[in-house]
């Protein structure tokens, strides 16, 4: 379990370098069995040790020392849903969120997997810990591994926490270029 405590720290500290998230948002989770591994609430990603790393069941019964975020439910809940997933990072990363709070939808390019969809799934806005979120999370995700909640931010899932952070930072690349492109479209050409 140290190991999996260590992976979920460097993971917090690169997206927090990476600019995916800033002061105290985002968390990240890895599940174990019946065992959840998840950053802890009202705590900066860029500077945790393993003692902040809380361990909760499924039931969201805390197994540690510590208060987990406050999207702990958002996370089990997926995890219930998705028995493939064993990994959740959520970020509030600039561009992806900007497109969150925008009424432009974000594409889903080439580069991470299969595109079933143009578009990446998205849920309207529920507030951040409420039991609402956690139950659309769950559900807007489906099959997907990305969700973008409307006013709040990004989820991206998978089997390893590495591709999910992976899948985060290629999501905020994606809206970066997104939006570089919607800006180029918008200037008028004046040759």
């Amino acid at each position: 379990m140290k190991k999996n405590i260590a992976e979920i720290i460097s993971v917090s500290n690169e997206i927090y370098d990476k600019g995916l998230v800033s002061g105290k948002s985002g968390n990240i989770s890895a599940r174990f069995g019946d065992v959840v591994a998840i950053t802890p609430t009202l705590k900066s990603l860029s500077n945790l040790n393993e003692e902040d790393i809380v361990l909760v069941d499924m039931e969201g019964n805390v197994l540690t020392k510590g208060k987990p975020s406050s999207e702990v439910n958002m996370h089990l809940e997926i995890y219930k849903k998705r028995p493939d997933v064993n990994a959740i990072v959520h970020t509030h990363s600039p561009y992806a969120t900007g497109f969150a709070f925008s009424d432009k939808k974000l594409k889903r390019l080439e580069g991470f997997g299969e595109i079933k969809n143009p578009y990446l799934s998205s849920i309207e806005y529920a507030k951040p810990g409420t039991d609402q979120l956690a139950k659309s999370a769950s559900e807007g995700i489906g099959s997907e591994d990305v969700l973008i909640l409307k006013n709040h931010g990004v989820i991206c899932v998978s089997d390893s926490l590495k591709e999910a952070m992976l899948l985060a930072v290629f999501v905020e690349e994606t809206a970066k270029t997104q939006f570089i492109s919607l800006m180029l479209n918008s200037v008028e050409d004046n040759v």
